[in-house]
C-alpha cells in the first residue's frame, strides 16, 4: 500500500471515530436531559388490602382508594363542629387543595345560599356512612370508572344537624361525587385526586335505619 493510501485510510478512520464521538455525545446529552426532566416523586396507588397481593400498572388507582378519598374529603367538608356559619366556610378554604377550582366556586355559592336561608347559624352537622351501604354493598356500584382520570363515587350517607344539642334535621342521601385525577401539587395534596363536586344531583333515599343498627 502506498504512503498516500495509508494517509487516506488513517484520515477516514479518524473521521469515523469523530462521528462516533459526536453521536455518543448527543445520546449522552439526550439521556441527561431525560433524566433531568423526569419527576423526582411518583405517586403509586396501593389497594388497602394486600393479603392476597396486588399487581397493577403504576398509574391505575384502585376503586377502594377512590372511594376512601371521596368519602373522607366529603365528610370533612360537611363536618360543622360548632357553627355552620364559620365551620363550612373554613372547611372550603382548608380543603381547597383537594377540590377543583370549579367545585370550590360551587361550594362557596352553596355556602352563601345556605347562610341566606338561615341553614347555618349555630348549626352542628356531621355525616356518616349508612351501615351496609359501603363499598362492599353488592346492590350498588359504588365506584364507576368514567375514564382513566375520572370516577363517580356513590355515597349513601346519613346527615344529622343540631342546634344547641337538639337535632333539627336528619336526611339520608345518595351523593354521586365526581372524583378526578390531579397530580399537580404532592406537597399539598399527596392523594393525587380531587373532588369535582357532583356527577349528577344528589337524591334522597329511604333506608330502615333501625334494621341497619342506627339509633333513632
Amino acid at each position: 500500500m502506498s504512503f498516500r493510501k495509508r494517509v487516506d485510510a488513517q484520515q477516514a478512520h479518524i473521521l469515523s471515530l469523530r462521528i462516533a464521538v459526536i453521536v455518543l455525545g448527543a445520546v449522552s446529552l439526550f439521556a441527561f436531559y431525560g433524566w433531568h426532566k423526569a419527576p423526582e416523586d411518583l405517586t403509586v396507588h396501593v389497594p388497602p388490602d394486600l393479603r392476597s397481593g396486588s399487581t397493577r400498572k403504576w398509574w391505575e388507582v384502585p376503586p377502594e382508594n377512590v372511594y376512601a378519598f371521596g368519602f373522607y374529603i366529603f365528610q370533612q367538608m360537611q363536618r360543622w363542629e360548632k357553627n355552620g356559619d364559620d365551620d363550612y366556610q373554613d372547611n372550603i378554604e382548608r380543603l381547597a387543595s383537594y377540590v377543583t377550582p370549579g367545585c370550590k366556586e360551587y361550594l362557596k355559592k352553596d355556602y352563601e345560599m345556605r347562610r341566606n336561608a338561615g341553614e347555618l347559624r349555630r348549626r352542628e352537622r356531621n355525616v356518616s356512612e349508612i351501615p351496609g351501604h359501603g363499598l362492599t354493598d353488592p346492590g350498588v356500584l359504588r365506584v364507576e370508572e368514567i375514564g382513566i382520570n375520572d370516577w363517580t363515587v356513590n355515597l349513601d350517607l346519613l346527615a344529622d344537624e343540631s342546634v344547641n344539642g337538639e337535632r333539627v334535621k336528619r336526611a339520608m342521601t345518595r351523593y354521586p361525587l365526581s372524583i378526578v385525577r390531579a397530580d399537580v401539587n404532592p406537597e399539598k395534596n399527596p392523594f393525587g385526586l380531587m373532588w369535582n363536586c357532583y356527577a349528577s344531583n344528589p337524591q334522597r333515599i329511604e333506608v330502615d335505619l333501625q334494621a341497619a343498627g342506627v339509633k333513632p
